[in-house]
């Protein structure tokens, strides 16, 4: 009779646990979508001083020429003269990005909850850091600098790229930071820390050094672009990773739960002290003050 009960309420808990996770998923996949909405519509919204842009621009050329990585050009060049290799990094930079870091987010959601969190904010941090750069340090992409041999591969393949993306919500003068590359640093690094199978870790890798080498030979971002979108999106993990270790610490963690047993005990319903009533017999000579034997009173770990 107790493990008929046990059992049935263990349903009931699943059933529970299903249903408030299915809600939780489709809680974030709202935010996540109301967030990426208010993203584009805010960085839009600041793409006012084009002039400003282009001379930021040279500026990061100068800077990159100072410190002897201005290659862009050369690298473009080279990858234009193959067709099929620029092909390929067009679609990595179109395809690799919202589609990887959707399917990311949602593989995190549901199979690693613990870790969504940490993830998920550090996005959102670093896109707020962003957004106030874009704001401040406005800067026009390589693909408008014709001057330098820049190509802008990607809607050389296809124009639906640029098509699909509404005037108001893009800010065409962003190329620093690059998100593109920052986020796809971040799902990388979840995917290759927490993936169990060896080729999802090599995948997690193997992500944002395809997308840097897409952004900088798509001609869409400068070498420093993509460095800066880096640290953004490493300080910004680490700084929610700081607070979210003080945050455990302050509340002492997750606490274990103990189910005492009274008599035959295999599983329980729910976190809390459950005590569960044996129905047959009784100990120590039907003496019901002295309670339980040590030998089945012992503690269930929960959850």
């Amino acid at each position: 009779m107790v493990e008929g009960e046990l059992m049935v309420a263990e349903r009931e808990t699943s059933m529970l646990r299903r249903t408030g996770r299915a809600h939780q998923i489709a809680r974030e996949v709202i935010v996540i979508a109301a967030v990426i909405v208010l993203y584009f519509g805010v960085r839009g919204l600041i793409a006012t001083r084009i002039e400003v842009a282009y001379r930021n621009a040279e500026r990061v050329i100068a800077l990159e020429r100072w410190t002897g990585v201005f290659v862009e050009p050369k690298l473009q060049a080279a990858v234009t003269t193959h067709g099929w290799i620029a092909n390929t990094v067009s679609y990595i930079y179109i395809y690799g990005h919202w589609p990887v870091l959707l399917a990311t987010l949602l593989w995190l959601l549901i199979r690693h909850r613990d870790a969504y969190p940490t993830f998920r904010n550090a996005m959102l941090l670093s896109g707020t850091i962003g957004l106030v750069i874009f704001a401040v340090f406005p800067v026009a992409p390589p693909r408008f600098l014709t001057a330098y041999g820049f190509i802008d591969t990607v809607t050389q393949e296809t124009e639906a790229y640029r098509v699909l993306q509404p005037p108001a919500f893009v800010n065409q003068y962003a190329a620093v930071p690059s998100l593109h590359f920052g986020w796809n640093l971040l799902m990388g690094i979840a995917v290759a820390s927490l993936a169990g199978h060896r080729i999802m870790r090599l995948f997690g890798w193997l992500m944002p050094v395809l997308m840097l080498a897409a952004i900088v030979l798509t001609a869409n971002h400068y070498l420093f672009d993509g460095l800066v979108g880096g640290v953004i999106a490493l300080l910004s993990l680490f700084v929610v990773s700081l607070f979210g270790s003080a945050g455990r610490r302050r509340g002492g963690g997750p606490k274990a739960c103990e189910v005492q047993c009274i008599g035959p005990c295999r599983a329980a319903p729910a976190r809390g002290v459950v005590e569960v009533k044996a129905t047959e017999g009784r100990h120590h000579d039907d003496d019901p003050t002295q309670g339980p034997p040590a030998s089945v009173r012992r503690p269930v770990r929960l959850g």
